[in-house]
């Protein structure tokens, strides 16, 4: 299976989802009252992504495949008459503001806060009037697993702020601001396909994204109808980019890429990947290349796969996205590896990390009624190997952001 995807025929996206409100929602809403005295006008939310395969493409414009999360960060907001945004988060216990000084030069708000204030400075930056506001943040998306906390952030605050503002954003163009919030603001080289998962996902969908031309495809992943189920198991092991590692693969990619001469690692053909190879000098380098080449042949397979209702079928591809992030572009680390490799002695049809690497969530696909069992035998695992219990969930393709209160 080879060649260009289809990315003309698609459904419309969805601007503003259904979605339910819950618990976050109304923490978030209760944190608004507490430290405001007031009620908010509104309350928005936007998720957590797994990405389904394709890792470390997103920044060689190659393609991804990510769905959204059930767990969301809720910003609940109102407009302020001052000049200063406010903003509480739970998740930090603390409460921070900022001028329009502090937004129009990145750095000078530190921490969580830098993703607010960017939000901000991007809308800016693009000749939007943002409005000032008070907001109060809460989230069940979890921290340091993997799980896109930092776009869930962003991509509801600027889902907040474009609503409350009225400003003309269109959500095609909403993915780029939240990542310039981060690159830009907060300084993290993140791609694009984190706050596009948030954004653009719908539910029962896998979201493909070409990272070149931002076009996407709203792919049927109906688990629930082909009895399977995506276990996400957080390893525990700190998500972390240790030592500059992720921009160190960023620069090799860019490196090989240019010593190829073409745009991005997107335009080596895999048919083409062997007489790329035997160009580069390093063979760090030539395993870099290696794994960015054969990842993005494995979303397009993925993604024919789910197009012709063949589910559990893309278990293999999932299993050699993992080998190839372990031994070509060396991200992975002992939890998440015993993790895969529990999930598959388990029975599971495949398995992989997920994420950046260095940490955080394997998602296997198994069949739904032997999750538990799957679940079960990776924490046996653990035990044997005296690593922390890892926690485990199903994860059911859900929407992206929008207005949900």
């Amino acid at each position: 299976m080879t060649g260009t995807p289809d990315l003309t025929h698609r459904p419309a996206a969805t601007d503003h989802p259904d979605q339910p409100v819950g618990p976050v929602a109304e923490r978030a809403t209760a944190g608004f009252t507490s430290e405001y005295a007031a009620r908010p006008v509104g309350v928005w939310a936007a998720p957590g992504r797994v990405n389904l395969i394709g890792e470390h493409t997103d920044y060689n414009d190659g393609f991804v495949l990510p769905f959204a999360l059930p767990q969301r960060t809720v910003v609940a907001a109102a407009p302020e008459q001052g000049r200063r945004w406010t903003v509480w988060s739970e998740q930090a216990g603390e409460r921070i503001s900022f001028g329009r000084a502090d937004a129009a030069e990145p750095g000078r708000v530190p921490g969580w806060g830098a993703y607010v204030a960017g939000v901000v400075w991007a809308l800016r930056e693009a000749g939007h009037d943002v409005p000032v506001a008070r907001l109060a943040i809460a989230s069940d998306v979890p921290l340091g697993a993997g799980l896109s906390s930092s776009a869930a952030l962003e991509s509801a605050v600027l889902t907040a702020l474009a609503d409350l503002g009225e400003l003309d954003v269109p959500l095609a163009d909403r993915p780029a601001l939240a990542q310039r919030a981060e690159n830009g603001y907060a300084g993290v080289p993140c791609g694009i396909m984190d706050q596009s998962a948030s954004l653009r996902c719908q539910p029962g969908r896998a979201l493909f994204l070409d990272c070149r031309t931002l076009a996407v495809e709203q792919v049927p992943f109906d688990l629930a109808a082909a009895g399977l189920a995506i276990l996400v198991i957080d390893s525990n092991a700190p998500h972390r980019h240790v030592g500059g590692e992720y921009a160190a693969r960023r620069a090799a990619c860019e490196s090989a890429a240019a010593a190829l001469g073409v745009p991005a690692l997107r335009d080596v053909a895999v048919d083409r990947l062997d007489a790329a190879l035997a160009r580069l000098d390093d063979e760090t380098v030539r395993r870099r290349v290696r794994h960015v080449v054969t990842e993005n042949q494995r979303v397009l397979d993925t993604v024919e796969l789910l197009r012709a209702g063949r589910l559990a079928e893309i278990g293999p591809l999932l299993t050699a996205s993992h080998a190839s992030m372990r031994y070509d572009f060396e991200i992975t680390v002992p939890e998440v590896d015993t993790a895969v490799e529990a999930a598959l002695s388990a029975g599971a049809y495949g398995a992989r990390m997920t994420g950046g690497g260095f940490g955080g969530c394997v998602l296997a696909l198994v069949d739904a009624a032997a999750a538990g069992t799957v679940a079960s035998t990776v924490r046996q695992a653990y035990a044997e190997r005296g690593f922390r219990p890892p926690s485990a969930f199903t994860a059911t393709p859900g929407p992206g952001a929008g207005r949900i209160g």
